[in-house]
């Protein structure tokens, strides 16, 4: 049975690697470079001049396009997915050691401080400079040119800054990023493509509650 499984496993390991070789693209001579420790989900577009630092996780429906400028992911960094990171021409995009980029938002021509998080579905536009360490909740959208200190909390639209981010806080995004650090590692030795089960089996394992939402952690203070 275990070696029908392995086989099994290999088979749809050398189906996946197939279908989904080509989801980093090289243009106009510049060819996207990715620290092997960093994981890049096969279903994300990668493109160009984008330069990916380690432990980096980005996930599907993701797209990195440095067809017209360039963009650097540094270490830590987690792109998650439907992201989108662009830019006008001649721009580079800076998203530094440790930010956290929600699903589904928009980075273009942006640089994103160290250990930020931007929530889902926000958007930062144009030569924004996000200082170390702020929060961009869900859904804001922060205008072209903006200045934000360090440690800004922002929401709204356009995202106007309502208080400053606490240790506390910090402290939390800091460990829910880490979860993001950990995960290249564990997608390189727990995923595999499969098929389907048609059923749920009764000895279904239960999984760990890693990190809490912030509402919860702030009740409990």
């Amino acid at each position: 049975m275990e070696q029908l499984k392995a086989k099994m496993v290999g088979r749809w390991r050398v189906i996946f690697d197939q279908t989904f070789l080509h989801m980093i693209y090289s243009f106009k001579g510049f060819i996207p470079v990715v620290h092997p420790s960093s994981f890049v989900h096969p279903q994300a577009a990668v493109t160009g001049n984008v330069i990916i630092g380690k432990n980096v996780y980005v996930g599907p429906g993701a797209a990195i396009r440095g067809d017209w400028g360039g963009i650097v992911i540094e270490d830590g960094c987690n792109v998650q997915e439907n992201c989108t990171i662009h830019m006008f021409p001649g721009v580079t995009v800076l998203l530094k050691e440790g930010a956290h980029i929600g699903h589904g938002a928009v980075i273009h021509g942006a640089t994103i401080g160290r250990n930020c998080l931007v929530g889902m579905n926000s958007v930062i536009m144009d030569n924004v400079e996000l200082g170390d360490e702020c929060i961009v909740g869900a859904l804001s959208f922060i205008k072209a040119d903006e200045k934000i200190p360090a440690r800004s909390l922002l929401v709204g639209n356009p995202a106007k800054i309502i208080k400053q981010v606490s240790d506390e806080m910090i402290g939390w995004k800091t460990e829910g990023t880490r979860l993001y650090q950990m995960l290249p590692g564990e997608m390189k030795s727990e995923w595999v493509a499969c098929e389907a089960l048609t059923e749920v089996p009764v000895d279904r394992p239960e999984q760990s509650s890693l990190y809490k939402t912030w509402n919860s952690v702030k009740g409990s203070e």
